[in-house]
C-alpha cells in the first residue's frame, strides 16, 4: 500500500485562526482530494512549518513513497524559519529519490529550493480562478496533464508567483497572470512536479476562502464593498449545495474544469497514477 508524506504548509497561528471559522487546513484539503480517489493510499501530515516539526510515528523519510506539497498563506521569499524548514524538508525529502508533487506554496518552494526565484506578482492577486491557463508543447505532451483540454481553468490563490525558473526546470504552462502556472523542477534525486494553482480545492473550499479573506479583498479592491463580496461568495455557496446551478456557474463564468471532480483534480490524479502506482 503506498504512503504519502503530506507537508502542511501554514504555521500553527493560521491554522487555528482558519479552524475558528471552520475553514479546512490546507493539508485537510490535499488529504481529501486524494482520498476521494484513492482510498487506499495512507497519507502522513507533517506541519513542517512549526518549530517543533516531526514526522509522526517515529517514521523517516524513506519510509514514504513521495511527497505532497500543499498551499500555505507565508511568503516563500521571506527568510523566515517557518519557511526555511519548509524548502529544508523538502530538499531532504529529495535525496530520497522520490517523487513529489504540489500545489502553489509548492510550486514556490521547490523553485527557490532548486536555485529559481519568487516574487510578488506585478498583476496582484489572483484568487477564485485562474483563466485560460495554456498548456505549451511540453505540457501537452507531459502525463501530468493528461485529459486537460490545451486550454482550461482552475481554483487558485495567491499573491506571489515564480519569477526565474531554475536551472534543469521544464515549463509547462501558464496564463495572462502568471507566465509560470506548472513546471517539472528538478531536486537532487527527484522530481517536482508542480502548478501554481490549486486543483485540490473545490467549490466549498474557495467559499471559504472568500470568507476567511473578505476584508482584505475589499480593501485590496477586489471587491467594492463587503455586500459585494457576499454576493459574489452567495454563487459559489449555490454550487456548493447544488452543484447543477447553472445559473450560478453561468455568472462566475466557470463549468466543468472547475465543477467536474475528476477534471479539476487532474493532475493530482494523473500523478499518482504515474507516479506512484506504476
Amino acid at each position: 500500500m503506498a504512503h504519502l508524506l503530506l507537508m502542511e504548509g501554514n504555521p500553527k497561528k493560521v491554522r487555528e485562526k482558519a479552524a475558528a471559522i471552520s475553514v479546512r487546513a490546507a493539508s485537510e484539503v490535499y488529504g481529501q482530494s486524494i482520498s476521494a480517489h484513492f482510498p487506499d493510499i495512507d497519507l502522513t501530515v507533517v506541519n513542517a512549518a512549526d518549530p517543533d516539526a516531526e514526522i509522526p510515528g517515529g517514521l523517516s523519510l524513506s519510509d514514504f513513497d513521495g511527497m505532497v506539497i500543499s498551499g500555505s498563506s507565508l511568503r516563500a521569499f521571506d527568510n523566515d524559519p517557518g519557511v526555511t524548514r519548509q524548502i529544508d524538508l523538502l530538499k531532504a525529502f529529495c535525496e530520497t529519490g522520490k517523487p513529489v508533487l504540489g500545489s502553489c506554496w509548492g510550486l514556490q518552494i521547490a523553485a527557490i529550493a532548486a536555485g529559481g526565484e519568487v516574487a510578488p506578482s506585478p498583476k496582484g492577486r489572483e484568487i477564485g480562478f485562474a483563466r485560460k491557463v495554456t498548456l505549451n508543447e511540453a505540457g501537452r505532451a507531459h502525463p501530468y496533464f493528461k485529459g486537460r483540454h490545451h486550454s482550461f481553468d482552475a481554483p487558485c490563490i495567491h499573491y506571489d508567483e515564480v519569477s526565474r525558473l531554475p536551472a534543469g526546470a521544464t515549463l509547462l504552462c501558464g496564463n495572462r497572470h502568471s507566465e509560470v502556472q506548472g513546471a517539472v523542477i528538478p531536486i537532487g534525486k527527484s522530481e517536482v512536479w508542480a502548478v501554481q494553482y490549486h486543483p485540490e480545492f473545490d467549490v466549498e473550499q474557495l467559499s471559504m476562502l472568500f470568507r476567511l479573506y473578505k476584508e482584505d479583498l475589499v480593501s485590496q479592491g477586489f471587491f467594492h464593498t463587503e455586500d459585494e463580496a457576499e454576493t459574489f461568495k452567495g454563487l459559489l455557496d449555490k454550487l456548493v449545495e447544488n452543484p447543477e446551478a447553472k445559473a450560478a456557474a453561468w455568472q462566475l463564468g466557470i463549468d466543468a474544469d472547475i465543477l467536474h471532480d475528476e477534471m479539476r483534480r487532474a493532475e493530482i490524479i494523473n500523478w499518482v497514477e504515474h507516479c506512484i502506482l506504476r
